[in-house]
């Protein structure tokens, strides 16, 4: 197997070597893992492409490119460049630091990655890890991911799952935010809501005199709904999530039929 991996906190970043062992792991000794990833961090830039500026890619090392740009642009570049000749049976993007559960899905740049490859018809999967106080201050904080990532997307892979969709299916993992040994299993679940967390700003000032504003999240530990994400997340389950490029609201599509 030929696997390509990505992730948005940067080519340097820990999860990414994670992510590494899990794809070597996958892929077996005649396999091949394959490395383009943003040369700096791209946390929170979603589905985003530099559409109206080059990128400058470098090769690192060998099948090890960093791209200047976000992780839908690193997908682009190892499918239409490093990887067009022989391109990859399976996307991993990730191990995010972090979780992408709930509302997180919409800004994440792990999840656009994964996005990406599936609009280009290859399959794929996001991985990120909860943080929280049971797993922080670990000497390795990716213990839970590391532990159950190939045994996960394994069982994704083998399940089979239909995809004659205009939009192709992707996958959406996070492991919750214990040590590994504390974790109780695996569990399919639809993106959830955490009430009353959205992001804000809070501004500052520099010692010019200029004014700023940090980007700040909210309490990532609230429970969604009851079996979404976040919530199995926080019940000690690995969650899996299919998704689609889709954003259709469904529901509200019959009702809207009489302004026609």
């Amino acid at each position: 197997m030929r696997i390509l991996i990505t992730n948005d906190d940067g080519i340097n970043a820990p999860g990414l070597e994670v992510l590494a062992a899990i794809a070597a792991g996958l892929a077996g000794e005649r396999g091949e893992v394959w490395t383009v990833a943003p040369a700096f961090e791209q946390s929170g830039v979603a589905h985003s492409i530099s559409y109206t500026r080059p990128m400058m890619i470098a090769e690192m090392g060998e099948r090890r490119f960093a791209a200047e740009g976000s992780p839908a642009d690193c997908v682009l570049a190892a499918l239409h460049d490093v990887m067009k000749d022989a391109p990859p049976d399976l996307v991993l993007s990730g191990v995010n630091r972090g979780n992408n559960s709930a509302e997180n899905v919409l800004y994440s740049g792990t999840l656009g990655g994964a996005m990406e490859a599936a609009l280009q018809g290859v399959p794929a999967i996001a991985l990120s890890q909860y943080l929280g106080p049971r797993n922080r201050s670990l000497a390795d904080p990716f213990e839970t991911a590391a532990r159950f990532g190939v045994d996960v997307i394994r069982r994704i892979l083998s399940a089979d799952v239909p995809n004659g969709m205009d939009y192709g299916l992707f996958y959406n993992v996070n492991f919750p935010p214990l040590p590994a040994a504390e974790v109780k299993g695996m569990r399919v679940a639809r993106q959830g809501a955490r009430p009353g967390t959205t992001y804000g700003v809070e501004p500052y000032s520099s010692p010019s005199g200029r004014r700023f504003l940090w980007i700040r999240g909210t309490d990532q530990h609230r429970p969604a709904a009851g079996g979404s994400d976040a919530t199995v997340n926080l019940e000690g389950y690995v969650s899996i999530t299919p998704m689609r490029a889709d954003l259709t609201a469904h529901d509200a599509l019959e009702a809207l039929r009489v302004i026609e």
